[in-house]
């Protein structure tokens, strides 16, 4: 069985696949690419686009319809998975609407403060590229359009290289590569066509919110907490990641039992910490494994489920699931 902990990694929107590039720093990247990184991060939230997003890994291809637009200080958002099962997302801000059709189901839930990493659209992390160089790499075409090319180098093994495709016109993210040892391409995340400068339209993700009637909602709630508060320590940090907060929530809606999440960045990934507690009802097993660049680590450890998901080698997971310990 599938665990839950799945459902809950960051909600999968345009603004926070774009937004992790919002926290370069404004000292330790070259110029050029400093003012590149830049223009992508306000980008993502200003401008008004949509089109067609095509994830490829380990030879899997899915696709999305996704538009975004943004009306003064409001963010408005529709996604539209166009391969397996049918599923649209719609957020509003920092609230977001997943729609089942087929199971009749919609789950709310207000996109978790550990997602909304350290950083603003005014503000960037100084300590973002402490483990990255940068540099530019060329113009190519991406969806038919002029794009930069960067590269975000990792000056160690704990994290992967990632290399950006920016709209030479706008600084909109066209594409984004994950690269491992060698630049191989582990995941790519892909405009396969694309329109910018188009009219705000947020009524079409607000109208379909109010046609509701005959699904059952389904309204998730969370509240910040803190490993040591909920028995836990990471009793040593993982070179170059941090903590960026920590939330617990209730396994499912009929539960009283909670899962705790914790996320740490080093300020262009992230990796979550999922702690819940053992039920014989939940037909867990350990786990280690990695599908495109997104590896997944779980280990019973006493009466709990401990499992660590991100962006990362499996070393990176191994040492963050060797550092978190119960306290005693």
């Amino acid at each position: 069985m599938r665990s839950v902990v799945r459902r809950w990694l960051p909600i999968a929107s345009l603004a926070s696949f774009f937004a992790p590039f919002a926290l370069v720093s404004a000292v330790a990247a070259p110029p050029d690419a400093r003012a590149w990184l830049t223009r992508i991060h306000a980008a993502a939230y200003e401008r008004n686009y949509q089109g067609t997003l095509v994830v490829s890994a380990n030879g899997v291809v899915s696709s999305s319809r996704i538009a975004h637009f943004a009306v003064g200080s409001q963010s408005f958002e529709r996604v539209e998975a166009l391969d397996g099962r049918q599923q649209r997302v719609y957020r509003i801000n920092d609230s977001v609407h997943t729609i089942w059709p087929q199971a009749g189901v919609a789950v709310v839930e207000e996109r978790p403060a550990v997602t909304r990493l350290p950083g603003s659209r005014r503000s960037v992390d100084p300590r973002a590229l402490d483990y990255y160089d940068a540099k530019l790499e060329g113009v190519e075409r991406v969806a038919g359009r002029a794009a930069q090319v960067l590269l975000l180098q990792p000056r160690d093994a704990w994290r992967y290289g990632q290399r950006l495709w920016a709209d030479r016109a706008t600084g909109l993210m066209l594409r984004a590569d994950i690269v491992g040892p060698d630049r191989t391409v582990l995941e790519s995340t892909a405009f396969s066509a694309v329109e910018l400068g188009i009219r705000p339209q947020p009524e079409t993700v607000t109208q379909p919110l109010r046609k509701l009637d005959g699904y059952r909602v389904v309204r998730t709630q969370q509240q910040p907490t803190q490993l040591e508060a909920e028995g836990w320590t990471l009793e040593h940090p993982v070179t170059g990641f941090r903590l960026a907060g920590v939330v617990k929530r209730p396994l499912d809606a009929s539960s009283r039992e909670e899962v705790v999440q914790a996320v740490y960045t080093d300020g262009l990934t992230h990796v979550s910490v999922f702690i819940e507690p053992s039920d014989a009802r939940r037909d867990y097993a350990d786990l280690s494994g990695h599908v495109g660049a997104t590896g997944t680590l779980r280990q019973r450890r006493g009466l709990h489920w401990i499992t660590v998901m991100g962006d990362v080698p499996a070393a990176t997971l191994k040492v963050f699931a060797e550092a978190l310990q119960r306290r005693r």
